[in-house]
């Protein structure tokens, strides 16, 4: 049984103040729990080493995709993959952050990966920020999280200039260059995230800027803001797979951008193969003898329970769990149903004396940096609160 404490929640006025305005769901319900999931330091540990011996065969299976041309299998739009291969062949194209979901990890449950998102920083803000104000607010400050988000983003920043270990020769390497936040006016949580990563690229030392993506403007000669300010590189919160779709001309002009060397985009292309959930079928046939992979197949699994989801998609939509006499169970609707179908093993998610189930998300700088949790029913959607955790 998932083992949680009581705390004094923040109230609305506070997290305002802090920026985080999306604190009450649709139906009026309080996003952030009034409580923390408590866990070990040995749980701790065994989510850090899970998610970087994860990460080390995300980066292994990326390598035997591009080889083998397999772009096609996982649904990637062919007008992103020279852009793919191009990030993917550079050292400077720097994944910046993801965010890997895993069941299991607490209540004695094996850790096992649900999805990896990539490019999507869903959770960032409440991971680094809100946890420790939960702690501070209930006078914890004592009390320990596997949570170092905001300083690991921060170094991998510092990393674009320096590349892998030696972020203390920062200074002697960066000469001004300058990075472009953007996220879609109209969306006060993308917003929030999107300065939060501003500032930390701030305190990393970079000069930055913000605009939103409507008004920030490309070509052959780089990306600019609104006052015609160029910036060597770009950070949008934005998906690899809507510019594919949703903006073909924006496909063209970033992948002409990036062979020129005229900026760096941020998160890089590559991070669209890390996304999409066909990359789990690839590491099942990499690595069938991990204690950490579902089966997963593009095709229904035989005789076993199991989930169906898109290649592509967000917050549970088109999700179906499908028992293992082919019923249907708990099922989600969404807007992605025309992407491609992979079917992944089923596993339980820990559960609470009430029966409420909890995913654990783990983030990934350079290295896993920080975790929290999601609970909600079956299909984690957009209606799963977000959890803070502390070690017992």
């Amino acid at each position: 049984m998932v083992q949680l404490q009581k705390v004094q929640p923040l109230d609305d006025a506070i997290l305002e103040e802090l920026g985080f305005s999306w604190h009450t769901d649709n139906d009026g319900s309080k996003y952030v729990s009034d409580e923390l999931v408590t866990i070990s330091t040995d749980e701790a540990e065994a989510y850090y080493e899970a998610v970087n011996a994860i990460y080390d065969m995300y980066a292994e299976a990326a390598e035997f995709v591009i080889t083998n041309n397999l772009f096609f299998e996982l649904g990637i739009p062919f007008n992103l993959v020279d852009a793919i291969k191009k990030s993917w062949e550079n050292d400077v194209h720097w994944h910046l952050y993801g965010r890997f979901d895993l069941a299991g990890g607490i209540d004695g449950k094996p850790i096992k990966l649900i999805e990896f998102n990539a490019d999507t920083p869903t959770g960032l803000f409440e991971t680094a920020l809100l946890q420790w104000a939960i702690l501070k607010h209930n006078n914890m400050n004592d009390q320990m999280q596997f949570n170092n988000v905001y300083e690991a983003i921060s170094d991998n920043f510092k990393r674009l200039i320096t590349l892998f270990d030696d972020t203390d020769s920062f200074d002697e390497r960066y000469d001004g260059w300058k990075i472009l936040f953007s996220s879609m006016e109209g969306n006060s949580e993308e917003e929030a995230t999107t300065r939060l990563l501003q500032q930390m690229a701030t305190d990393a030392g970079f000069n930055t800027g913000f605009e939103y993506l409507q008004n920030t403007h490309f070509d052959e000669n780089g990306v600019f803001d609104a006052h015609d300010n160029s910036y060597e590189y770009w950070f949008k919160l934005y998906p690899w797979e809507d510019i594919a779709i949703d903006e073909p001309e924006l496909a063209t002009i970033l992948t002409n951008i990036m062979e020129n060397q005229k900026a760096i985009i941020i998160n890089p292309a590559y991070t669209l193969l890390f996304q999409s959930k066909g990359m789990m079928k690839i590491l099942c046939d990499l690595f069938p003898d991990s204690p950490y992979l579902l089966k997963t197949s593009f095709e229904p699994l035989k005789g076993i329970k199991q989930v169906e989801k898109t290649v592509f998609g967000r917050e549970g939509a088109n999700t179906k769990v499908i028992n293992a006499d082919e019923s249907i169970g708990a099922q989600n609707d969404g807007p992605y149903g025309n992407y491609k179908k992979v079917y992944q093993e089923y596993v339980d998610f820990a559960k609470d004396s009430q029966g409420v189930k909890y995913q654990a998300g783990v983030f990934f700088a350079y290295e896993a940096c920080g975790l929290s949790f999601r609970k909600g029913g079956e299909i984690m959607d957009n209606m799963s609160k977000f959890v803070g955790h502390v070690i017992r």
